[in-house]
């Protein structure tokens, strides 16, 4: 794809071209693990939060290798867009050589501090929610580098707009997963029943396909970017700094939400297993939902930055506008299914019916957060493709503080609010971000931004 595409059609179809197959990529990974909730919440209601609670530890790792993710996708877009390819390779050699040591480093601490980092889930009635997180976080990070260092190189090639390779490669994932994990959970055709051991070694082995599949077409030159094994061996430490200064920002921001969502998980184990494996349902649709945000935010963030690059900043204004507006369209019709089909969207993940009736109940305050959530999500991606990281990490690290941590605490326990509150709570959080977000953005202060 080169950066012309940018610059010729209509704002629609180029949007649509570069977020729709990010969506079906994003996309796939969470209907995969939503796959997996369901496999895995038909072992026991204990499996699948501990489980759950041990995808949302994992997240927040992969919040860290953001800085290489996001910090290398932003300096590469605005290469691009000047067309110099060779400085664009020579970041992108660097970001995988430091997601390479940050591969080994996450799997030995989730390996071996895998007990330590479940503490947050309390002893007692769910401590066999607690094992089944410990075994299933255990196993994965027999594959930690492979994983990671494959997620690093599919996030960049992901926002440089290269989005049909990365879909392609994350379908091939996920639909190796989709086979083997059932067979490895129940021991279908004369597999070993694994159970949640099982489900962490089908992810392990279709990552390991997946890896493969990304080194070839780095090193075959059928992407933007090209791997050097120079580039991934000679550390410079200009580029280093370089790296860091633009994607820290970026890393904080996602860290400092993803701790928040993981304490407000535990403020639901803290409550009741219902709340608990209810809060989970939530959390699984949310992060199908989270990744078509993130989709459009993405291609958002990646034409922004060529745009810029090339100082199409008319054009750039353009995309922005229209990327809000199709999101906006796009969420609303999805509330509207959500609300009325919530009984059979919740059973997709578990038949137990204290679970159903409580989500029956709740789904329209958690339907409620979508809006202002999708909204932020594409505003952020336009935000980050000019450059303004640091407002968005102060803002995420002051609403988490605030609103994810102390309010959710206030709400679930002292007003007693419970699900409710906890998603009350973020409706607001979203929405009071969403409006600061969009008065920034529209002060046009993002056009002066250096590149």
């Amino acid at each position: 794809m080169k950066f012309d595409l940018y610059k010729t059609g209509s704002p629609v179809k180029t949007i649509l071209r570069t977020s729709l197959p990010a969506v079906i990529d994003l996309s796939s990974q969470t209907i995969m693990w939503t796959i997996e909730a369901i496999l895995v919440g038909k072992l026991s209601a204990y499996a699948f939060a501990g489980v759950g609670m041990a995808i949302q530890i994992m997240l927040v790792f992969f919040a860290v290798l953001l800085t290489f993710v996001v910090g290398a996708s932003l300096i590469i877009n605005r290469h691009l867009g000047k067309n110099d390819t060779y400085q664009a390779n020579h970041i992108f050699g660097q970001a995988m050589m430091i997601g390479t040591i940050m591969a080994i480093t996450f799997g030995l601490i989730w390996y071996f501090g895998a007990i330590h980092l479940f503490k947050i889930i309390e002893e007692g009635e769910s401590g066999m929610a607690q094992e089944a997180g410990i075994t299933y976080l255990r196993t994965v990070a027999w594959f930690s580098l492979l994983i990671i260092t494959n997620f690093v190189a599919i996030g960049i090639i992901r926002a440089v707009g290269d989005t049909h390779y990365s879909m392609m490669v994350n379908i091939i994932i996920n639909g190796i997963n989709a086979v083997l994990a059932p067979l490895f959970i129940f021991g279908w055709l004369s597999f070993p029943r694994l159970e949640v051991q099982g489900a962490g070694i089908a992810v392990g082995i279709s990552h390991t396909v997946g890896f493969i599949v990304t080194l070839y077409l780095l090193r075959s030159r059928k992407t933007q970017l090209f791997l050097s094994f120079r580039e991934l061996t000679t550390p410079k430490w200009e580029s280093f700094k370089e790296l860091f200064k633009t994607g820290l920002p970026t890393t904080i921001e996602q860290l400092a939400w993803a701790s928040g969502q993981l304490i407000v998980t535990g403020y639901a184990a803290g409550i009741y297993v219902v709340v608990l494996s209810t809060h989970q349902v939530f959390v699984r649709i949310q992060a199908v939902l989270s990744m078509v945000y993130m989709g459009f935010g993405l291609a958002a963030m990646s034409i922004m930055g060529k745009n810029l690059g090339a100082s199409q900043n008319v054009l750039a204004y353009r995309m922005a506008r229209m990327a809000h507006i199709i999101t906006g369209i796009f969420v609303g019709f999805i509330v509207i299914l959500m609300i009325v089909f919530s009984k059979g969207l919740i059973q997709i993940f578990t038949t137990d019916p204290e679970t159903v009736a409580l989500g029956q109940k709740a789904i329209w305050v958690f339907a409620l957060a979508q809006i202002p959530k999708s909204l932020n999500n594409v505003l952020s991606g336009n935000m980050r493709g000019t450059g303004d990281l640091k407002w968005l990490m102060w803002t995420t690290i002051v609403f988490v503080l605030v609103f994810e941590v102390g309010l959710n605490y206030i709400s679930a326990f002292i007003l007693g609010f419970g699900l409710y509150g906890i998603w009350g709570v973020q409706t607001l959080d979203e929405s009071l971000r969403t409006a600061l977000n969009y008065v920034r953005f529209r002060r046009g202060k993002w056009r002066f931004t250096d590149a």
